[in-house]
């Protein structure tokens, strides 16, 4: 094994040591605990670095192990798996900071931290997954690794929200497993290569192929939350503000939505799914999607649970490019992958802010936090703005290339009146609450609040984050033609599934 096939294995191994000594640590090893967390992330974000430059000067990183005759666990890195990685790395180490300082003084913070090192360990994998076999392995892991962060708080509420997290996703898991299965028996090994693998083998049952394509897509929808499979993510709500914030930006969610695009670009093709008529299907579930969680967020006075609707509508733009043939539709939603994370984490991290700080859950008690709390308040107006789709924010770079791709493919009279109605549901749900921040006065006294003796409104811990995230959502909108931007980066990633 070459030093350039070792990059892949420390990648991982960068998460999961410091998440396995971790768990040994006792309760009072506040030090080193956070040395390990922060060790393991800095360290992962170099080593991406390093693979970022590699991959887009087209060097192959590759380690494969055969576990039988036709059966490999494979490691393999292109540049869709980079921008994945590249996004879960850089917000585990925000998510990893805004953690230490959330969680400070609470119990079992090393198994939470183990976990939550896990947690990363198996999403990196299903990144880095060279084929379906390896990608569902780590599906699970993933799905294992992350109920134990749900079901942190070990109140009944938790406990369940986290049962029923684990129901969905492992049952979702098997339909994956059954679709994974049923298409090696066709297809043979199921290698994920640019421009799909099976329009290239002969005599496929066309009809066995399009019922393969229904069960991968619900397994996956189930993570991805698209709707009717979205029940578990509200529920799942009761975990603490920074496993929100890894659902719904960095793991879970977009684990599902990630698997979706390997499955429509690098196993069936995206050509070739058009000509099993199964497009429309998915942009049908993806634009209801889109629809249906905003118009269940304009209705939810909870504030994490209106974010969590928000999320069920957002990452289906995702499922939504993938759904559109041509280039635009699939830069529109590959780079929504990222786009969607950098907001949508910078809201729930100022959540938990608004929770910790003033004893803020719902909507109705925003009134005037704005002026009492300007920085997380800041944040989470940039954060909205962005999922609104305003210019410069990175939301609208997102829209606009799903916009042009719909126009592009020639189904701009379906697309665009579903992408103008999300962004004017997003609006109705997101401006009110902005109005009450900067423009209400304030009550009399907050719900809970926990006043805070240092120089900023809040542990530096938790308002730098949201902050930081903020910054990012705006320099990917602001600068998105730069050199390596999340945007150049999906242009990469279209131009080699397309050439």
């Amino acid at each position: 094994m070459n030093a350039s096939n070792s990059l892949l294995l420390l990648i991982l191994a960068s998460s999961l040591l410091p998440g396995l000594v971790i768990f040994l640590l006792h309760e009072q090893s506040h030090r080193l605990r956070t040395a390990l967390n922060l060790f393991g992330a800095v360290l992962k974000l170099v080593l991406v670095t390093v693979l970022i430059w590699g991959v887009f000067h087209e060097r192959v990183f590759e380690t494969r192990w055969t576990l039988m005759p036709g059966l490999d666990l494979v490691l393999h890195a292109d540049a869709l798996s980079v921008l994945f990685v590249s996004l879960s790395t850089l917000l585990w180490l925000v998510t990893t900071i805004y953690a230490i300082g959330y969680l400070e003084d609470s119990p079992h913070r090393s198994r939470f931290f183990g976990f939550f090192s896990l947690c990363v360990t198996a999403t990196v994998g299903l990144a880095l997954a060279g084929n379906l076999f390896t990608f569902v392995i780590f599906y699970e892991l993933l799905t294992l690794a992350t109920y134990p962060l749900v079901a942190h708080k070990g109140t009944p509420q938790a406990v369940r929200g986290a049962r029923i997290y684990l129901a969905y996703t492992l049952g979702g898991g098997v339909l994956l497993l059954i679709g994974a299965v049923w298409l090696r028996t066709l297809a043979g090994p199921l290698e994920f290569v640019q421009g799909g693998i099976l329009s290239e083998l002969p005599q496929l049952d066309p009809w066995a192929l399009r019922s393969i394509f229904i069960l991968l897509i619900i397994g996956l929808g189930v993570k991805a939350a698209l709707v009717p499979l979205h029940g578990w993510l509200p529920q799942a709500m009761v975990a603490p503000a920074p496993v929100s914030a890894l659902l719904h930006a960095v793991a879970v969610v977009k684990a599902g939505a990630f698997g979706i695009v390997r499955v429509v670009y690098d196993v069936f093709g995206i050509e070739f799914t058009a000509s099993l008529g199964l497009l429309p299907l998915l942009g049908g579930l993806a634009a209801i999607t889109i629809v249906y969680g905003s118009m269940k967020a304009l209705t939810q006075d909870h504030l994490k649970k209106r974010l969590a609707y928000s999320t069920v509508s957002q990452v289906s733009y995702i499922a939504l490019g993938a759904a559109i043939l041509g280039p635009l539709a699939t830069i529109g939603g590959v780079v929504h992958l990222v786009h969607q994370g950098i907001m949508k984490i910078t809201l729930f991290f100022a959540a938990g802010n608004y929770a910790e700080t003033l004893g803020i859950h719902r909507v109705s008690q925003m009134n005037g936090v704005g002026k009492r709390m300007p920085g997380t308040t800041l944040a989470f107006t940039i954060g909205a703005l962005g999922m609104i789709g305003i210019p410069p924010v990175a939301g609208f770079v997102s829209k606009w290339y799903l916009g042009q791709g719909a126009v592009e493919a020639g189904v701009a009279a379906w697309v665009l009146p579903v992408l103008i109605a999300s962004s004017l549901l997003n609006a109705a749900y997101f401006l009110p609450i902005l109005y009450r921040a900067w423009f209400r006065p304030a009550p009399a006294a907050w719900p809970e609040e926990h006043p805070h003796k240092g120089r900023w409104e809040m542990p530096a811990a938790l308002l730098w984050p949201p902050l930081v995230t903020a910054g990012l959502a705006l320099a990917a909108g602001l600068f998105a033609a730069a050199p390596y931007s999340p945007l150049t980066w999906a242009e990469l990633i279209a131009a080699r599934e397309y050439r």
